[in-house]
């Protein structure tokens, strides 16, 4: 009880040139989580229609344990484009069966027993899951044993500084990238500073316990009140870069969860997030070196 990890937004379906495959930041951050052990659920909603229905299927068949509500919308889809590096490009569809996420009486009872929950900006375009995620996150126990995972995630025109704001508030770790750092700074009004700079300015205007930068080959670092790591990006062959950075945060958080040290858990993280590069689609299965 009071140790559930929770990943919460958007559940859908990455077209991608070789085919359909489960995808959505909550649910690749479940996926992950759950390889290393925790007790790791996904909310989201899919529609009564074919993709929902093996939506539901693929995960069930991974071992991810799910609170998926059918509602009547059509179950969410995303084109994935991929560049000659492999950075995907995506074509998001709207008013799909997430962005309609019921709060409902077991999602309240969930919430009493979570010890991390993964949110992000994308699945906050629409009103519902908007307030479903707000409640879900005033519901949560508190405590500093307590994670709120704000994973800023800026696709196309669907996200609002009042979201942004909102969520830093709400949140107390902050998972952001480079690019997204530069759009949030520009909209902030502070864009004349270096990255490590801005970081630790919201660090502090927000309160944060921890604040993680991924900046793509450039290494990434984990910012926490008086202390910052930073660990280089090891090369590999990359196959595609999908869903990486979902499974640094499940990574890192899943660490952190186990006991370890901030810096043990950024060296994993980088780990895991590489390893997933190398691989088709966002939900491989690790190798066991990594998950224990």
């Amino acid at each position: 009880m009071n140790n559930l990890v929770i990943g919460m937004g958007e559940a859908l379906w990455d077209v991608l040139p070789d085919g359909k495959k489960l995808g959505g930041a909550p649910a690749n951050f479940v996926y992950h989580a759950a390889q290393f052990g925790l007790d790791s659920c996904v909310v989201s909603a899919v529609g009564d229609d074919k993709l929902g229905h093996e939506l539901l299927d693929g995960l069930q068949s991974r071992g991810v344990r799910c609170l998926i509500e059918q509602v009547p919308y059509p179950t969410g889809t995303v084109l994935v484009e991929l560049d000659e590096a492999g950075i995907p490009c995506y074509t998001i569809k709207e008013n799909v069966a997430w962005d309609n996420i019921p709060f409902t009486p077991q999602l309240e009872s969930l919430a009493r027993q979570t010890r991390a929950v993964s949110f992000g900006s994308l699945a906050q375009r629409s009103v519902v899951s908007r307030e479903t995620i707000n409640r879900f996150l005033d519901l949560m126990p508190e405590g500093d044993d307590r994670l709120k995972i704000f994973d800023v995630n800026l696709r196309q025109s669907f996200y609002t500084k009042e979201v942004l704001c909102n969520s830093m508030r709400r949140c107390n770790v902050l998972k952001i990238n480079d690019e997204e750092l530069v759009a949030v700074s520009r909209m902030f009004g502070y864009p004349g500073i270096d990255l490590q700079d801005k970081c630790w300015l919201l660090m502090g205007k927000y309160n944060l316990k921890m604040l993680i930068l991924t900046c793509g080959v450039n290494g990434s670092y984990v910012f926490t009140p008086g202390h910052c790591s930073f660990v280089d990006t090891p090369k590999v062959d990359v196959v595609d870069t999908v869903g990486a950075g979902d499974s640094f945060t499940a990574a890192f958080v899943s660490s952190v969860l186990l006991g370890r040290s901030v810096d043990e858990a950024h060296r994993r993280a980088v780990e895991v997030s590489a390893y997933v590069c190398t691989q088709h689609g966002a939900m491989p299965l690790l190798p066991e070196s990594l998950t224990r």
